[in-house]
C-alpha cells in the first residue's frame, strides 16, 4: 500500500512500488521508478529517467535525476540509477548522465550521502560508500566500494577512487587514489593506507603487514616509480589487495596516480 501525501505531485507514468511513502510537497516525474519501501520524506524532487532501489530513504530538499551540469547536454534521455537501502540526506544532488559520457550515473547499494553532497553526471559509485557533508564529485568519476569521502572535499573529473580508500575533509582530489589508500590536505597527497577500514573489513595482521610492505616499497623505495612497480609487481600473487592496487595503477588513464608528499613512509 503506497502512501502519497495530498500535497505531493506524482506525474502520470511514474512507477511506484509497494509500501512507498511520498511525503508533503514532493515532486516525482513521469519517468521515475521508485522501488518497494522507498521513502521520500518531504520536499524531494525526483525527475528525469531515474530509478531508486528498494528501501532507500530520501530527506527534504534532495534533488535527484536533474539534468547534468554540462554544456554538452542537449536534453537527451540519459539516466540516473540509485541502488537499494541508501540514505540520502538533506539537499543532496545527483544528476543524470550525458550522451557524450556513458549515458548514466550509477550509485550502488547501502550508500550514506550526508547533507549537500553531490554526484555529478556519468559517475559510477560503488556499494557501502559514505559521503560526508558537501563531499562533491565532478563528472565521470569512478568510486569503488567502501569508500569514505570527507566533508567539503572535491574530486576532479575523470578521477578514480579505489576500493576502500579514504579521502580526508577539505581535500582536493586531483589524481587517482589507489585502493585502500588515504589522501588528505588541499593538495590531495597520498598519506598511506586506510588501515582502520582494512581492519573493519577483517584483514588479518599478516595481510596488513604484506600490504604495508608493498606500499613502502612501491611509493617510498629508491629509483623511478615505474621501475619500482615493475620490480615488485610479482608481489601481486601474495594478496588480493596487492593485486587490486597493482591492477588499478596499470589501468590509469585520464588522471595521474595520487602520490605521497615528502613525509617519511608510514611505520609498520
Amino acid at each position: 500500500m503506497s502512501g502519497i501525501d495530498s500535497t505531493a505531485r506524482v506525474e502520470k507514468g511514474a512507477v511506484i512500488g509497494k509500501d512507498v511513502l511520498i511525503g508533503p510537497y514532493c515532486v516525482v516525474g513521469a519517468n521515475v521508478t521508485l522501488g518497494d519501501g522507498c521513502r521520500l520524506l518531504s520536499h524531494v524532487s525526483v525527475t528525469g529517467h531515474t530509478t531508486i532501489g528498494a528501501r532507500t530513504t530520501v530527506y527534504p530538499f534532495a534533488s535527484l535525476g536533474g539534468p547534468p551540469q554540462s554544456l554538452s547536454y542537449k536534453g537527451e534521455p540519459t539516466r540516473l540509477e540509485i541502488g537499494e537501502d541508501c540514505i540520502i540526506r538533506e539537499g543532496v544532488t545527483m544528476n543524470c548522465g550525458t550522451a557524450g559520457g556513458i549515458g548514466v550515473t550509477r550509485v550502488g547499494d547501502r550508500g550514506f550521502f550526508m547533507a549537500y553532497s553531490h554526484v555529478a553526471h556519468d559517475c559510477t559509485v560503488g556499494n557501502d560508500v559514505i559521503f560526508a557533508n558537501s563531499a562533491t564529485l565532478a563528472g565521470h568519476v569512478e568510486v569503488g566500494d567502501f569508500v569514505f569521502i570527507g566533508g567539503l572535499s572535491a574530486v576532479h573529473q575523470f578521477t578514480r577512487v579505489g576500493t576502500q580508500a579514504m579521502v580526508g575533509g577539505l581535500t582536493a582530489v586531483r589524481g587517482d587514489v589507489i585502493p585502500f589508500g588515504v589522501v588528505n590536505a588541499v593538495s590531495g597527497t597520498l598519506e598511506g593506507l586506510n588501515v582502520v577500514g582494512m581492519r573493519r573489513r577483517k584483514f588479518t595482521r599478516e595481510r596488513l603487514h604484506a600490504v604495508r610492505a608493498f606500499f613502502r616499497k612501491l611509493f617510498h623505495g629508491p629509483g623511478a616509480f615505474a621501475d619500482r612497480l615493475a620490480e615488485i609487481e610479482p608481489d601481486s600473487a601474495r594478496d588480493p589487495a596487492i593485486a587490486e592496487i597493482t591492477a588499478f595503477i596499470r589501468a590509469a588513464d585520464k588522471r595521474p596516480i595520487a602520490m605521497p608528499g615528502t613525509a617519511a613512509p608510514p611505520a609498520d
